[in-house]
């Protein structure tokens, strides 16, 4: 799941240094979730969530530190916003690692691209905000991306259980996401990003650990580094994402945020020789239109 969830900060006017950060940061993202994935048939979601954001603290807290952020940027005013933005973003976690566990990679990845229409939808309903074009249209590309990705299985009677199911808890991931954007948004106005990125690593870590007694399993050596790689480089890919974030407009960085679903794609094909079926590429522009006509809604908001 490579979808922003972080605040742009004082920029520093770099944009060239900002395209490469966040290319680099969907790179990260995706060798994340290569790792989960390898693991996933054989490692509890539960314990996966743990090491990822254990670990992800590590890069985290040292990159605080050095900007002179830790402990004394942890304080807040606003302790129940972030427990709720932590809460959506953990319970998303989950729900991102077990459709990933259902699912080839790319079409795990593309559900999260749908976070930018369920927000647009959210804003409407919940916050009973205009519905504008913009956002209507990415609704309507949105809802036929995720039908033409998921009809060859409901078209068929004999349609793979696993896959559905993935494919439900990719659309619960994006739209727990959804809120957890929101609650970003709202936390900007007084709490510094790191607080917010520190505060939903340490619950996602408890919502972790509370999954012991449902049945861990004692990782061997070779599970136990991919679980501790899973972790260091989702900390380093938010680092990524946060430093371009801070060296270039969001508009200039949205077509390379796009363009990380690559990543998963060649690793589907040339790591789990996985073929890409003809329902994603049919959805692909589609889930991606939509996204990119929900976030331009959003930005066209943001500006005015």
């Amino acid at each position: 799941m490579t979808v922003n969830t972080t605040t742009a900060g004082p920029q520093t006017d770099n944009p060239r240094l900002g395209i490469v950060l966040r290319i680099l940061s969907g790179l990260l993202f995706a060798i994340m979730a290569i790792f989960i994935k390898a693991l996933s048939d054989h490692v509890p979601v539960g314990q996966i969530v743990f090491f990822r954001s254990a670990f992800a603290l590590i890069p985290l807290v040292i990159f605080l530190w050095l900007r002179s952020e830790f402990p004394a940027g942890l304080a807040t005013r606003r302790p129940v916003g972030h427990l709720l933005r932590s809460g959506f973003g953990a319970a998303a976690m989950f729900a991102s690692f077990a459709s990933i566990a259902r699912l080839p990679l790319a079409e795990a990845t593309l559900l999260g691209y749908l976070s930018p229409v369920f927000t647009a939808v959210a804003g409407v309903t919940i916050l009973s905000e205009k519905a504008t074009i913009w956002r209507i249209g990415g609704v309507l590309l949105g809802v036929a991306g995720v039908l033409a990705l998921v009809w060859p299985e409901l078209g068929n009677g004999n349609g793979d259980v696993s896959r559905l199911v993935g494919y439900g808890l990719g659309l619960i991931m994006g739209l727990l996401t959804a809120f957890a954007l929101i609650m970003v948004r709202s936390l900007n106005r007084t709490e510094s990003p790191g607080a917010i990125a520190f505060y939903f690593v340490v619950a996602s870590m408890i919502g972790g650990i509370a999954t012991m007694p449902f049945g861990w399993v004692w990782a061997d050596a070779h599970s136990l580094l991919f679980l501790v790689l899973a972790g260091i480089f989702g900390g380093l890919a938010h680092i990524a994402m946060t430093l371009a974030f801070r060296n270039a407009e969001a508009s200039l960085l949205a077509p390379f945020e796009y363009l990380a679903i690559l990543w998963p794609v060649l690793a589907d094909l040339l790591i789990f020789k996985a073929l890409i079926s003809s329902a994603f590429l049919v959805a692909l522009p589609l889930v991606l239109a939509g996204a990119g006509l929900a976030a331009v809604e959003g930005r066209r908001r943001a500006d005015r």
